[in-house]
């Protein structure tokens, strides 16, 4: 269970919005939390992985390397 307080503009969309399509802002809410917690957590683990071969923790392969090794390379 999850109740968050919107501003007025946005609540005015997300209502004009479920009226429109007929569908909830519960929804629509849900959709919108769904596809930035996705973004979110790919920029987290980017900026980890960044992070690890900043202080050599990590290693990285070149693009033309990793082209040959599977058989890609021109």
């Amino acid at each position: 269970m999850l109740a968050i307080r919107l501003p007025r503009d946005i609540e005015e969309r997300l209502d004009a919005l479920a009226k429109t399509t007929g569908r909830t802002k519960t929804f629509y809410a849900r959709e919108a939390i769904s596809e930035y917690l996705d973004d979110l957590e790919d920029y987290y683990l980017a900026a980890q992985t960044v992070e690890r071969v900043s202080k050599g923790k990590e290693k990285t392969i070149p693009l033309e390397e990793v082209m040959k090794r599977y058989g890609l390379a021109n």
